[in-house]
């Protein structure tokens, strides 16, 4: 089975966005949408689903009007391939290509690669500068922009929202906690500042650990989590504290396949 974590550049047009998350059908797994980084998250399950968000998107946005916090390089912003149960890497990978051999040319969207020759980083500070699209034209196209298509393991998407701090605290902050299990940003979000993170391996850096560390640093407002956890990752942290890293057994990814009759085939071990 893969998932498709697919970051969309629109979070306040409520329409659009569901007719967008309508076009994966029963595939569609969550939404998270954030009005101030002008941003949702659908997390949606095989390539079929994912082909059809990309295409909805494509028709119902244009980058060119948009204006929000987060980083960005098109409408149909980040499209990863992530391999769960018996999936491999192999299978994420091959997926990806395909992905990004079809939305270059059936859909004239400029596509950069990431994963095990370059990071998702790399691609928004050198897209068509010092990388050229792997696929697809060589200019943006004129509406949707490009499109970053990756495959990964699975991560956390995670805010902290600090109290009482400026975006140059939080950026400070950011520049502390990264590592290689951790990518983090200093973000002005509407009158708050917040600490932007992935958590790359949450089994060993979880988002107990982090907000610990941050909590170090500034006082916490609150915490967000975007999109799925894995059950692995909300069993290793102490249910006294899943309100606190606003996390719950419902928002995992095994309990919303399992809403939708679908489940996880793990190797044998």
């Amino acid at each position: 089975m893969l998932e498709c974590v697919i970051n969309i550049s629109e979070g306040q047009n409520l329409g659009a966005i569901e007719v967008i998350g309508r076009a994966a059908g029963r595939e569609l797994l969550d939404v998270h949408t954030d009005p101030d980084h002008h941003r949702s998250v659908l997390t949606v399950v095989g390539e079929e689903a994912a082909r059809a968000v990309a295409i909805a998107t494509v028709l119902a946005l244009d980058v060119r009007r948009h204006d929000g916090v987060h980083p960005r390089i098109g409408a149909l912003d980040v499209v990863p391939f992530v391999p769960l149960g018996s999936a491999s890497m192999d299978d994420a990978l091959a997926a990806r290509d395909r992905f990004a051999g079809w939305l270059g040319s059936e859909l004239g969207v400029p596509c950069f690669l990431y994963g095990p020759e370059r990071a998702l980083p790399d691609i928004r500070k050198g897209a068509f500068s010092t990388f050229s699209p792997d696929t697809g034209p060589p200019k943006p196209h004129p509406t949707a922009g490009a499109c970053a298509v990756g495959a990964r393991p699975v991560l956390v998407a995670y805010n902290l929202w600090l109290e009482k701090a400026v975006l140059a605290e939080a950026r400070a902050i950011a520049a502390q906690m990264r590592r290689p299990e951790v990518r983090a940003l200093g973000l002005q979000v509407g009158d708050y500042v917040q600490v932007s993170m992935n958590l790359l391996d949450p089994v060993v850096v979880g988002p107990a650990d982090v907000f610990d560390q941050v909590s170090e640093l500034a006082e916490i407002d609150r915490a967000e989590l975007v999109g799925l956890i894995p059950r692995s990752v909300l069993d290793a942290t102490d249910p006294d504290r899943w309100q606190q890293l606003d996390v719950a057994p419902d928002r995992t990814l095994e309990a919303r396949l399992a809403d939708r009759g679908m489940t996880l085939v793990t190797p044998p071990s």
